[in-house]
């Protein structure tokens, strides 16, 4: 069993950064990719990024590419996301999702975090 918990989000302006947080408790958190996502009240939920296992590939969606970073460390069950340039668009609750493989069903998600950027 693994639980996720964001952390880090809060009110920046345009221009300025946050780094997230996606810590896990319980076993195995080397054993999960863990994605990012991103939701707007009354909008579908949005990908922004995922990373492997070992933290050695990630990938990102166009509209954060070049701006956002992901990054693990196995060692304290925790992934990050650093996020530079935030633009007002960029406002919403962002959530980190574990899953075995690419292309299986999220198994764990986290309650999110409010990251709201002011223009």
């Amino acid at each position: 069993q693994v639980q996720l918990a964001e952390s880090g989000g809060g009110l920046v302006q345009a221009g300025g950064s946050l780094r997230l947080s996606c810590a896990a408790s319980g076993r195995f958190f080397s054993n999960y990719r863990i994605d990012w996502f991103r939701q707007v009240p009354g909008k579908e939920r949005e990908f922004v990024a995922t990373i492997s296992r070992s933290g050695g590939s990630s990938d990102y969606s166009d509209s954060v590419k070049g701006r956002f970073t992901i990054s693990r460390d196995n060692a304290l069950n925790t992934v990050y996301l650093q996020m530079n340039s935030l633009k007002p668009e960029d406002t919403a609750v962002y959530y980190c999702a574990a899953r075995a493989e690419l292309g299986s069903e999220y198994v764990y998600w986290g309650r999110g975090t409010q990251v709201t950027i002011s223009s």
